[in-house]
């Protein structure tokens, strides 16, 4: 796009001065000027590059006029398009330069971007209640488990309903905003479900939909296409959703809340 602005606005500098001089004829003279002087025109030639006359009474000053008012605001519509189109990628430019290289997920408030620091997760069998496993990725054994954020509350708060994400993803994974599920001095994040027979895993993860916007190569910008609720939320990056018979979880949790100001 900004590449055919560049065709366009050059042909049209470059054209600018060049205009038709209609005669009432139907006829018309290409010409760089012109000044009139009594009953005569009095015009600069493109074509022959010398001055020249005309009867006025021969020249169509109306649609000569309008026409060149209608090149000028084209022009003018074009150089605004390029110019607006400059300042955007100009913002763009300096929106991925604020972002840090490094892997994680990251908000920006009034002007400041902010690192959400990765959530500690534990892997809780359904059946046993006991924890398994601290660190990803994690087996599972038959049954159900729950991947779970210890506390009730984030402490990385938003006051949008609508928050806007920077994620810089550690691989080629998938990533999505999830709802947790509240539990005693517990956040769900989700549950898996192991069957035995066929050894796979089943995730249940509560979902938003989101907006996706990759800005550049190994940065997303993602925001819920809906208002969230007041509640307890989390970024999550995973592995796909498809697992394999003796699958691990591999997951990245970053929680926050939300919470009208």
């Amino acid at each position: 796009m900004r590449l055919l602005l560049l065709f366009l606005l050059a042909a049209l500098l470059l054209s600018g001065q060049v205009f038709k001089l209609y005669l009432k004829d139907g006829n018309y003279h290409l010409v760089r000027e012109y000044q009139v002087q009594g009953d005569r025109v009095r015009y600069y030639s493109t074509e022959r590059s010398q001055w020249e006359e005309i009867p006025l009474q021969l020249v169509d000053l109306s649609k000569t006029e309008q026409e060149r008012a209608a090149k000028q605001q084209k022009q003018e519509r074009i150089a605004k398009e390029f110019d607006e189109e400059e300042q955007a990628e100009r913002e763009l430019q300096h929106e991925i330069d604020s972002i840090p290289q490094e892997a994680g997920a990251y908000y920006r408030s009034d002007g400041q971007v902010k690192a959400l620091p990765p959530a500690e997760y534990k892997i809780i069998s359904d059946k046993k209640r006991s924890i398994l496993k601290t660190i990803t990725p994690v087996p599972l054994v038959p049954g159900k488990s729950f991947v779970v954020i210890q506390g009730e509350h984030s402490p990385f708060i938003v006051h949008e309903n609508r928050p806007q994400f920077y994620i810089r993803p550690a691989k080629d994974d998938q990533f999505g905003i999830a709802r947790l599920t509240p539990k005693k001095n517990l956040r769900v994040v989700e549950s898996v479900a192991v069957i035995p027979v066929e050894n796979a895993d089943v995730e249940e993860r509560h979902e938003h939909e989101i907006f996706t916007q990759q800005l550049a190569d190994n940065l997303f910008k993602i925001w819920p296409e809906k208002p969230l609720t007041p509640g307890e939320y989390a970024i999550v990056e995973y592995s796909g959703t498809n697992y394999s018979p003796n699958a691990e979880i591999d997951l990245v949790v970053w929680d926050f809340a939300y919470q009208p100001r």
